[in-house]
């Protein structure tokens, strides 16, 4: 399962921002070292093994966060502001204004536009949007959890805040990846 290389020139973007140049720079020295594959230019419509993002994110929270794996939401939110703002690469996500048609159309389509594996299957229903994941075989807790932050974050950036829960995980032995976010005033 490849992902597009997006997620690793958002992360980097935001992480240089964040750290300065210098910083960036040794980590992906020290990180090239341990795999050569970070020896490689990785654009943003590179496809990415999500087994190598998942190194490269395993590597970044040892680096800079203490090795908290609970950064994988962080940046996840952090990759959804980057991409979905009014400058952002998929910006063209959120022009349409019927949370309904939000949710069930473009969430499903974010996922496609990052992922070549898998299906993502949106429904807005009770004030609560329900998002399923099938279809896949990488079962990695963190990852989910970079899922389940971005796409909150894709809601609030449509204007609705929400509560996020995961329901069922791969990486727990479920058949599935299931999220609700139920939102709440904004």
């Amino acid at each position: 399962m490849n992902t597009k290389g997006i997620s690793y020139v958002t992360t980097k973007t935001n992480m240089i921002a964040a750290l300065g140049e210098e910083r960036w720079t040794a980590f992906m020295a020290k990180l090239s070292e341990k795999d050569k594959y970070f020896s490689s230019v990785i654009m943003s419509i590179t496809p990415m093994p999500v087994e190598k993002l998942i190194v490269f994110f395993d590597e970044m929270c040892k680096e800079f966060f203490n090795n908290d794996k609970m950064q994988y939401v962080k940046f996840g939110k952090a990759g959804a502001k980057c991409v979905l703002s009014s400058d952002g690469t998929y910006r063209s996500l959120m022009f349409i204004k019927d949370i309904k048609q939000f949710v069930e159309t473009m969430l499903p389509k974010i996922w496609t536009m990052y992922f070549d594996e898998g299906k993502a299957t949106a429904l807005f229903e009770n004030n609560i949007v329900h998002l399923k994941i099938t279809g896949l075989k990488i079962k990695h807790y963190y990852l989910e959890q970079l899922l389940m932050g971005y796409f909150q974050q894709a809601i609030k950036m449509f204007g609705k805040k929400s509560v996020a829960k995961q329901v069922r995980s791969l990486a727990s032995g479920d058949k599935d990846i299931y999220f609700t976010y139920e939102l709440k005033d904004s």
